[in-house]
């Protein structure tokens, strides 16, 4: 076996602790021609879509690609933003953002770099940039509030397969999910009552995940549990009763059965029971996406006011606020411990200071 080359190293380079921030994907353009490809490694990953491979390659490259990519293109370009892709302007945004917070809490030598599961930048460019920098130690966290097996797990899948590719492998850390982190929930909480005090509460608050087929929670994935208790503590914070919220799914696939009940479906019911107002949250992305932008405030706007709703919000993801960027450095703090190894001069600073206010409180 050929492994790649190894990145220069010279003697007394310092040692550095990487965090590598990982979310879905996105093609590089809301063009057909950028979709495809995209659309091809995504639904062509056994993570995603679990059934016989045959069946599905001739499913996937006979009908799918052949019409989904033109569709798919023009609801991406309809939430482009003039820097790129959301989901990428926002995840870089999340890194920059912890690096700076992350320098204000650690004198050790660490890097920070994001990547995509689909897409660019890819995850083994990710690992070779933080490798690059002397990286010895790599804290790997998928962007996911709550584990399942088709986004966490198939993150993970590709850090380490790309890890049997090196001769010098780092030590490798995974987070595998925050669905119940307070400072999470309490950046959730606080997101909302923000859209709150400025345009008054909703008549109901709709808490919309990912949906997933039914037969993954059967099979064992934790995905269903986590957001029902990421549903159950928002609430709690956001001090609603039962009856004045509901956790739902979105993005169905296919004919199977998937996890209920249905956002779209619960949408045209609260239409025509006639509510006044409705607002609604998607706590299972940190930063807003083609999912949360076209199909949740968009088309589910159009599904609840076709139905005979009234007013219709849609509360952003957390994506760069400052409260969620704090939260996110302490999870990351927490899960460094032992790893954040000072260098020899910020050692001695660092020394120096405890020193010398010990001397000061003779």
């Amino acid at each position: 076996m050929s492994y790649q080359t190894e990145p220069r190293f010279e003697h007394g380079t310092p040692e550095k602790s990487g965090i590598l921030l990982i979310n879905l994907g996105t093609p590089d353009a809301p063009t057909a021609q950028a979709v495809r490809p995209y659309l091809q490694e995504f639904l062509g990953d056994p993570r995603v879509v679990e059934i016989p491979r045959l069946v599905w390659w001739l499913i996937l490259n006979g009908i799918i690609l052949n019409v989904r990519p033109k569709k798919s293109a023009a609801k991406y370009a309809s939430i482009w933003l003039k820097e790129g892709s959301p989901l990428r302007v926002y995840t870089e945004k999340q890194a920059v953002m912890l690096q700076g917070y992350l320098s204000q809490r650690t004198q050790a030598p660490f890097a920070v770099e994001y990547a995509m599961r689909y897409g660019q930048p890819s995850i083994p460019a990710a690992l070779r940039k933080l490798k690059e920098q002397n990286c010895q130690r790599i804290l790997v966290v998928p962007m996911y509030p709550q584990y399942a097996a088709s986004t966490t797990a198939t993150a993970t899948d590709i850090v380490f397969r790309e890890l049997q590719q090196m001769r010098n492998t780092p030590a490798i850390r995974t987070i595998k999910h925050f669905h119940d982190d307070a400072g999470y929930i309490k950046a959730l909480a606080a997101n909302i009552n923000e859209h709150w005090m400025k345009h008054g509460r909703p008549d109901r608050l709709l808490m919309s995940f990912h949906g997933l087929p039914k037969y993954t929670l059967e099979k064992g994935d934790p995905y269903h549990c986590e957001c029902l208790k990421t549903g159950r503590l928002l609430a709690e914070a956001l001090g609603l009763a039962k009856e004045q919220y509901a956790v739902t799914f979105q993005s169905r696939f296919g004919k199977a059965e998937w996890l209920q009940p249905y956002t779209s479906a619960t949408l045209e019911q609260w239409g025509t029971e006639k509510l006044k107002r409705v607002d609604v949250v998607c706590p299972g992305f940190v930063a807003d996406c083609l999912e949360t932008l076209e199909e949740i405030a968009m088309e589910g706007k159009e599904e609840f006011q076709h139905a005979g709703g009234g007013e219709y919000h849609y509360i952003p993801c957390l994506n760069a606020r400052d409260d969620w960027m704090h939260a996110l450095t302490d999870l990351v703090m927490e899960n460094l411990q032992g790893w954040l190894i000072e260098t020899d001069s910020a050692a001695l600073a660092l020394g120096k200071t405890l020193a010398a206010r010990a001397g000061a409180g003779r």
